[in-house]
């Protein structure tokens, strides 16, 4: 799915991380570990084209995407990727499915693509019935519900997610962690940028980032 080879990324005289190498498969899901400021959140934002290495590759199906053009980027975003923030990205005073609908209207330029209603997926996370509250009236934990019945709706063939269980409670982890799982056996890949253990003991492999001999593991 996605072959990272000899990333390096620098902010002024400062190294975050150098010759960065890994592979993420097709169904597999991976832990991105590391301590505060080591540069998690500046991979993933690598590998989504919202910021640029400053040496290296990152080729998804052959081709490297970090030499894309503004238009293969957005064709890209469009139809590969999908995020799960911490801070869910939801449009606050628009309704669950005005936020769900922003993920559909894509894909109906897609041929072939028949994916999810908005019903189906709100019932797959547990708030069937709700399409029309405002998202701000919502707790955070629904919130992050939205934010995957949105991925659902997506069907993305890579998902980012930046520390998506860091303030959500036991049963919510749970239902995160659920869901991408379940995204993961449909042939998805999962990268999670975490501080969680429960995360990264429900991940395929880990990686280390920062680390002076940073490598995958089981």
């Amino acid at each position: 799915m996605i072959d990272i080879e000899g990333l390096s990324k620098k902010f002024g005289e400062r190294t975050l991380w150098h010759d960065v190498s890994l592979t993420v498969g097709q169904g597999e899901m991976l832990a991105l570990i590391g301590p505060s400021g080591s540069g998690k959140s500046t991979l993933l934002n690598c590998l989504g084209l919202l910021d640029r290495p400053n040496a290296g590759a990152i080729r998804h199906e052959g081709r490297d995407i970090t030499r894309f053009s503004r238009r293969e980027a957005r064709l890209f975003r469009r139809d590969v990727l999908g995020y799960l923030f911490q801070g869910y990205a939801l449009i606050e005073n628009a309704t669950v499915e005005e936020n769900l609908e922003v993920a559909v209207k894509p894909r109906r330029a897609l041929r072939g693509k028949t994916g999810q209603s908005l019903g189906q997926a709100l019932q797959r996370v547990g708030l069937a019935g709700r399409h029309k509250e405002t998202v701000h009236r919502l707790s955070g934990g629904e919130q992050q519900r939205v934010a995957l019945a949105r991925l659902i709706v997506q069907q993305p063939t890579l998902v980012l997610a930046d520390e998506p269980t860091a303030a959500l409670d036991r049963d919510n982890t749970a239902m995160v962690l659920d869901s991408l799982r379940e995204m993961s056996r449909s042939g998805c890949a999962v990268v999670i940028a975490t501080h969680d253990d429960t995360v990264r003991e429900a991940c395929d492999n880990v990686f280390a980032v920062g680390a002076p001999l940073a490598s995958q593991s089981s």
